[in-house]
């Protein structure tokens, strides 16, 4: 038996899934599951841990030999556009910022001075967010940035860390704002006039890459040798990929995030699409996923440590689905990215303080179902194709009430499953760079493979 291994990391956990064909199917297992997190230094700057982070990989890694299925080869998967700079010993340079942290405001402002709007859409294709990468550097440091000799996003880190090999792979790149879409590498020229040395960046690397075997203090820790693979390293990347997406079909890859999109085989950079605010992510073999990032389970995963976890997921959802209040928010209004209290921040945007509990929980669901709708009917706008049907895929295909209203504000068919879109994608990209096969191949594997539900 031939064992592929995902390690899929978000924003609030991780997971070590190994996948297998058996009789023709993929057959996926769960061996190691952690939770994660941002750390606030004492100034309040939010961070990454990203040696507790490798510790929990190679802990999931040491579960392998334990159970006797060594993987031929392995992957990581994570967000997209936080990174982490190295100096020219490969010492890393402290901290690892999170893309929530305060330090990027006014960078958006800063950057449109240099380079206008519509020209860094026209280059990238990537919607504006104030933590994207390109923010973020903006708003280094001068002497960190000096220091710096090398630049890896956060999976790129990890797999370094594994392999000894450094390499900036494609799909985790685009997410940072300083790919040109049409050229599919970094823009030198958009470095130059941001002031952003070059020498730190790797010529692009695409999914499937091979970048070696463990490193021997590795190997000897985890017990086994197995090759390092580049995945399509943005979890959004990997889920799309394991989509078997037909024409007409859009995706909402709906964790944290919920990223909502079309596959497409050229970038759209129209000033519409810049207006709607969509972005053109890189996918596998150059694909594009047109879409449009929207706060996902976010909002109910911090209600729910809020209230210290003592209501569980359903409990929650069961809430809102018994509510008969229909009022909404703006899901990507700054006030929910990172507040005190979450229940706070809806009841103040709503100006009802005292909103129950369960009116709180239904404001969540209808507003994401909301922003698919609206998502659904600007890519029709922008694109001019039709959208006969959305795929929602990933753990959040599992909020069974976020579905049903979804069907019913887009009046569309939806279709929910598989849920483990992401490590399934991770992994379906090492079977095809194993196994000779191509991407329709390997997602009519995924077809094969996994029931997918019609929402009633």
């Amino acid at each position: 038996m031939q064992y592929y291994l995902a390690i899929d990391i978000g924003a609030s956990g991780g997971r070590h899934i190994l996948g297998s064909v058996q009789n023709g199917k993929l057959v996926l297992e769960e061996i190691y599951r952690f939770e994660n997190g941002m750390s606030a230094l004492e100034d309040g700057t939010l961070t990454w841990d990203t040696d507790r982070l490798f510790g929990e990989i190679v802990a999931g890694m040491k579960l392998c030999k334990q159970q006797g299925k060594i993987p031929v080869s392995m992957a990581i998967d994570t967000w997209g556009v936080d990174y982490v700079l190295l100096d020219s010993e490969k010492n890393v340079c402290y901290p690892t910022y999170a893309y929530r942290d305060s330090r990027t405001a006014g960078m958006v402002e800063k950057v449109d001075e240099i380079i206008p709007r519509e020209e860094l859409y026209q280059r990238t294709g990537i919607q504006t967010q104030y933590f994207n990468t390109i923010y973020q550097l903006m708003s280094e440091d001068k002497s960190r940035l000096d220091k710096a000799a090398h630049f890896l996003m956060l999976p790129d880190y990890l797999a370094y860390r594994l392999s000894g090999k450094m390499a900036n792979e494609y799909t985790e790149a685009t997410t940072s704002g300083l790919v040109n879409a049409k050229e599919k590498a970094w823009d030198l020229e958009l470095l130059r006039r941001l002031g952003i040395k070059e020498d730190i960046f790797l010529p692009l690397s695409l999914p499937g890459t091979l970048l070696g075997g463990l490193l021997p203090e590795i190997e000897a820790e985890v017990g086994y040798q197995t090759d390092v693979v580049l995945a399509p390293s943005h979890d959004t990347a990997s889920a799309v990929a394991a989509i078997p997406l037909q024409e007409g079909q859009m995706f909402i890859s709906s964790g944290t995030w919920s990223l909502a999109g079309m596959e497409l085989l050229e970038p759209v950079t129209t000033a519409q699409a810049l207006k709607s605010n969509f972005t053109n992510e890189g996918g596998v073999d150059y694909r594009f996923r047109f879409l449009k990032n929207i706060t996902g389970m976010w909002m109910k995963q911090q209600i729910r440590i809020e209230l210290g976890k003592k209501h569980s997921h359903d409990e929650l959802m069961h809430m809102a689905e018994n509510s008969s209040f229909r009022e909404t928010v703006d899901v990507n209004d700054a006030a929910f990215a990172a507040p005190k209290s979450m229940i706070g921040a809806i009841r103040e945007k709503l100006g009802k303080p005292e909103l129950p509990l369960e009116d709180v929980m239904s404001c969540v669901y209808h507003s994401l179902a909301t922003a698919y709708c609206d998502t659904v009917k600007e890519i029709e706008e922008v694109t001019g194709k039709t959208v006969e049907a959305v795929r929602i895929v990933g753990g959040g295909s599992r909020e069974e009430y976020l579905n049903k209203l979804t069907a019913q504000y887009i009046g569309r068919r939806v279709f929910a499953g598989p849920t483990e879109a992401t490590a399934t994608g991770n992994i379906i990209t090492q079977l095809m760079r194993d196994q000779g096969i191509s991407l329709q191949e390997a997602r009519a594997l995924v077809a094969e493979s996994f029931s997918v539900q019609e929402v009633k």
